[in-house]
């Protein structure tokens, strides 16, 4: 019989699995590098046979078109870079409402399902089941067509004490602005907040030292709510409402939530928080039953007990599925262009691509704008998970 000899350790031969190993991979690298630079060169070479101009110059120029909501001052004027705020605010004040909305439904129709009255626990199984089974897309399609579309005109809109108007158009309620009070206001009410902390630290070190409570609240109320109307009587109003009022075919003035954003919104929300509910639920049955009977042992009431005792443990199995919710919201929300609701694909993947004929640049700037926000919320969800987690010691 042949017995192989044994290499050494730090022999340079092939039969050296540590060796083998570097060298697969670096000529795993070497390969990506290849076929990357292949295709970046390949694409460039096509762009200038076409006469296509590569690059982010494009963002300098004119947009020449107008948005029907912007968070920021716009104007048909305004550069492609100007077009690129606007979407990215309105992708974000969408995500941001479809987040918070489905996670207090969510929250709520999770412990529904936990009820021990009958009619609330069916009513929120029927809930859940009917609509995570609908596509999200269908769901926008219901809301923005079959409901908020039907809604009467401007002239006929629904008037809720001349401040707020529902039409087909929007619902328009009255907007703020700012006053010249505004920063003694503003200073105002964070002196109040300061001062009402200092003194209920200062009465619960009181209240650890002689057993004597004192109640902070009064006090507190009245530096919150005195302080402020004392700068708003002597430095004038922080601020005042522009009310929207009917002028043509429309309302003018306020501020207006069209129907694209309601509706998607709404969908979103009502889609998401079907599967929240169920992340609720299960996360609540995960708490060993022994934490139930324990609370109630001490004689803690049922809302304490879920409070103070359920929820806290249900966390640490709750948030990470929690977080993939949040990331689809983020990325369901790329649906609003199938309503025209002006977010990032619908402006920056659509309208300026169409315009500019930049397709590299403009779905590079989306796809990256998407991953960093979706990142952004992986890192904040994380670290909360994190601060939650139990630490073996």
């Amino acid at each position: 019989m042949f017995r192989r000899r044994p290499v050494a350790k730090g022999t340079l031969s092939f039969s050296n699995p540590t060796v083998r190993a570097w060298l697969f991979q670096i000529l795993t690298v070497l390969v990506i590098i290849i076929v990357a630079v292949w295709l970046i060169h390949n694409t460039l070479t096509n762009l200038n046979h076409r006469g296509i101009t590569s690059g982010f110059a494009f963002l300098d120029r004119s947009a020449g078109f107008g948005i029907v909501q912007h968070l920021i001052d716009y104007e048909e004027g305004d550069t492609y870079g100007r077009v690129f705020l606007v979407g990215l605010l309105n992708t974000l004040l969408v995500s941001a409402l479809c987040i918070v909305f489905a996670s207090f439904i969510g929250f709520f129709l999770g412990l529904a399902r936990l009820s021990e009255n009958w009619l609330l626990r069916k009513l929120s199984t029927i809930y859940i089941e009917t609509f995570r089974n609908i596509p999200p897309l269908l769901q926008i399609f219901f809301w923005y067509f079959a409901v908020l579309r039907n809604l009467p005109g401007p002239r006929q809109a629904v008037n809720a004490f001349d401040l707020f108007f529902l039409s087909n158009r929007g619902l328009y309620i009255p907007a703020p602005q700012l006053g010249e009070g505004v920063i003694a206001f503003a200073g105002a009410a964070v002196l109040a907040l300061v001062i009402s902390y200092g003194l209920f630290r200062y009465n619960r070190t009181h209240q650890i030292k002689t057993g004597q409570l004192r109640r902070t609240w009064p006090v507190a109320a009245a530096l919150i709510i005195g302080l402020p109307l004392l700068s708003h009587w002597v430095f004038g109003a922080a601020m005042h409402w522009d009310v929207p009022e009917l002028r043509g075919f429309n309302f003018r003035g306020g501020m207006a939530l069209i129907p694209e954003l309601a509706s998607l919104t709404i969908a979103l929300s009502v889609y998401t928080s079907a599967f929240i509910a169920e992340i609720i639920r299960s996360g609540i049955q995960a708490v060993p039953y022994g934490q139930h009977e324990a609370a109630r042992s001490l004689g803690l009431p049922n809302p304490v007990t879920l409070r103070q005792v359920i929820i806290p443990q249900a966390l640490r199995v709750i948030i990470p599925p929690l977080t993939s919710q949040y990331l689809n919201i983020v990325k369901n929300s790329s649906l609003a262009a199938a309503i025209g609701y002006p977010d990032m694909v619908s402006l920056f993947a659509g309208t300026v691509l169409n315009q500019t004929g930049q397709a590299i640049e403009t779905i590079a700037i989306t796809m990256s704008v998407y991953l960093v926000i979706s990142l952004t919320i992986s890192l904040l969800m994380n670290l909360y998970n994190r601060r939650i987690a139990l630490i073996e010691r």
